[in-house]
């Protein structure tokens, strides 16, 4: 089919109009000379400490004690070069949130020092990490008689691929990384259908089995050897709001779980004053918005089946 080069010669008006609308719109734009942090460069970082976190699991194999302080060595150096680029530009739009300064003038303060900073207090956080991480893995080895090995789960688990990535951003968080670490816990949430808030307080020996479908909210808080099953909501029950109708933020809207908890399949806890006692089990389909004592089973009463016969 011949191209209508009238129809064609419209797309320059149409840019114009494009172009126009980021002066008079300008919550979804960000233009300027300051750029955001990248969110490939963040996801590639997330893949490399994967790679330390899980070596011989993942891109590189064949490696053993000779070669792999050189392999992780490298790694490391290569992360903090990225990670200080990508909690500079973090920070430095944080402040640009908080004080509306412009990006060109001299800056006061200097936003590559504290990325630096930051990103090596992160790194040195990964043994750490390691630690709880191998207490996760052994929840679901522990948790799940379909599982045959550890490696299994690391391979293959996605409440295991949520919870590493949760626990990476959890840390930056307690850092004061902005906006990076909801941009990891979101990209995880794409992969697994798990959405777990970077905020969230999550102990050792945690496990979530299957896990499509689950949300844990920012302020929630749950200790350790806690199980939770495919769409399980841990949610706020309502938000608070000020005078003039604004959201207030910062306080405890999401609910407690203590120690050795289990919350079944498609379970919904709500309310930040909840708090599920250790030991306890919120069966299936419950929907709850108050404290359980510890050692509690909540269930639903079976409803009643109707069998007819088919026209």
């Amino acid at each position: 089919m011949a191209t209508d080069f009238r129809r064609k010669e419209s797309l320059s008006d149409l840019t114009d109009r494009i172009v126009a609308s980021y002066q008079d719109i300008r919550t979804i734009n960000h233009l300027g000379h300051c750029p955001l942090p990248s969110m490939d460069a963040v996801i590639e970082i997330a893949q490399d400490l994967k790679e330390v976190l899980y070596p011989g699991y993942r891109r590189r194999q064949n490696l053993h004690l000779g070669n792999v302080t050189y392999y992780v060595g490298d790694l490391i150096d290569s992360l903090h070069d990225r990670l200080t680029q990508q909690i500079a530009r973090a920070m430095r739009h944080d402040d640009d949130l908080k004080n509306r300064p412009s990006c060109d003038r001299q800056r006061l303060r200097d936003f590559e020092a504290e990325g630096q900073d930051r990103a090596i207090r992160f790194l040195e956080k990964l043994p750490e990490l390691r630690e709880i991480l191998t207490t996760d893995v052994q929840a679901a080895y522990d948790g799940d008689p379909a599982a045959h090995s550890t490696d299994e789960i690391i391979f293959c688990y996605p409440g295991l691929e949520a919870v590493t990535i949760y626990r990476l951003a959890n840390a930056l968080r307690r850092l004061d990384v902005p906006l990076i670490p909801r941009m990891l816990t979101e990209w995880a949430h794409m992969r697994t259908g798990i959405d777990i808030n970077p905020g969230a307080t999550i102990g050792p020996y945690f496990f979530i089995d299957h896990g499509t479908g689950v949300v844990i909210g920012e302020t929630c808080h749950i200790a350790s050897h806690v199980t939770i099953y495919q769409g399980v909501t841990l949610g706020a029950l309502s938000f608070p709001r000020d005078e003039d109708g604004n959201i207030i933020r910062n306080t405890k809207r999401h609910p407690t779980l203590e120690d050795h908890v289990a919350v079944y399949a498609n379970a919904t806890v709500l309310g930040g004053e909840t708090v599920i006692g250790r030991h306890s089990r919120i069966g299936a389909g419950v929907s709850i918005s108050k404290s359980v004592a510890p050692n509690t089973i909540v269930t639903l009463d079976k409803p009643s089946l109707r069998f007819r016969e088919a026209s």
